[in-house]
């Protein structure tokens, strides 16, 4: 009877261990250029993340640099810094899915699902549509 008690603890262990633990994204990221680093916080059930650090904050001009390529014309005078860039992603599983990702470098937004690879990198796939049609690119954990 202990042996069965600790086989079924040992294999209750062992499966927790292999599912992703849903918070492991909560902090920052550097993206894949290196320009920027991402606050990933998690409000209520969802995740958001916004920029903390800009390699380069101002533009050439020696001004803050604007999210001026934003549909929306009110939103263009808007610093960079601090903008959020993710939203409202849930944890489904093994990844976290149904969010958004804007870039401020074109001013679009595109549907998006993150995971974390076995070497602890965060997956990041951009799409319109179907996932089939987008970008994936790598963001890793700051130090």
């Amino acid at each position: 009877m202990k042996y069965l008690s600790f086989l079924l603890l040992f294999m209750a262990v062992s499966c927790s261990a292999f599912s992703q633990n849903k918070d492991a994204i909560l902090g920052k990221w550097v993206n894949s250029t290196g320009e920027a680093h991402i606050d990933i916080s998690k409000r209520s059930d969802k995740y958001f993340g916004k920029i903390v650090w800009l390699k380069e904050p101002k533009d050439a001009k020696g001004l803050v640099k604007t999210d001026l390529k934003n549909p929306d014309a009110n939103l263009r005078s808007k610093p960079i810094l601090g903008l959020e860039i993710l939203k409202d992603f849930v944890f489904d599983e093994d990844k976290w899915t149904d969010g958004k990702i804007y870039d401020p470098k074109s001013g679009k937004t595109y549907s998006c699902n993150m995971n974390l690879k076995s070497n602890g990198d965060l997956n990041m796939r951009g799409y319109i549509g179907v996932s089939l049609l987008g970008r994936s690119e790598t963001w890793k954990k700051v130090k």
